[in-house]
């Protein structure tokens, strides 16, 4: 790769790795090392493949769904089933206080709430309402049809509705 391709990668990865580590937090539930390992899985690959990438018409939108599909890649491993039996939030700086706009309680409920879904409904609920895409964006992003999204979306939101009942709104209204 020339010099010129390497820095305008590097301006790239820079400009963009903030909003991959938001994304890969919530697609991880929470779990800032997790989302960390995803997000420099992401990277590496935008690297080996950054000649196409840098010819996408979005590359961002390129960024985003390479994430997502090593996210969804890592949770197929035997081993992402392990789990820490003792959870201590890391404090609170500018990235992980984006759920929630740096209220930690409400934080913790919504990142609570996405743990309790499948992983494929956390995936379309981050892309579809936290990322804002299109139905058609999320679908490509996850290799499902347009109307598997539009169920799963419907379901899961139903799900975190449950999950939640009233103490979303009690927390958001402090």
């Amino acid at each position: 790769m020339k010099q010129a391709q390497i820095d305008e990668y590097l301006d790239f990865a820079t400009a963009r790795s903030g909003h991959l580590y938001r994304t890969a937090c919530l697609l991880a539930g929470g779990d800032s090392h997790l989302a960390e390992d995803l997000v420099q899985e992401t990277l590496g690959r935008l690297y080996v493949h950054w000649r196409r990438v840098s010819g996408a018409d979005n590359p961002a939108a390129y960024a985003h769904t390479v994430l997502v599909r090593a996210f969804l890649s890592h949770r197929r491993r035997r081993s992402s089933g392990e789990r820490p039996t003792g959870y201590l939030p890391d404090g609170a700086d500018g990235a992980s206080a984006a759920a929630g706009q740096g209220d930690p309680a409400l934080r913790l409920t919504l990142l609570s709430a996405l743990q309790q879904l499948t992983v494929r409904d956390r995936a379309v609920v981050v892309l579809r309402y936290w990322e804002d895409r299109s139905v058609e964006e999320t679908a490509t992003a996850l290799r499902l049809s347009a109307g598997v999204v539009r169920t799963q979306s419907s379901r899961a939101l139903k799900q975190l509705r449950q999950i939640l009942g009233t103490s979303l709104g009690d927390l958001a209204h402090r």
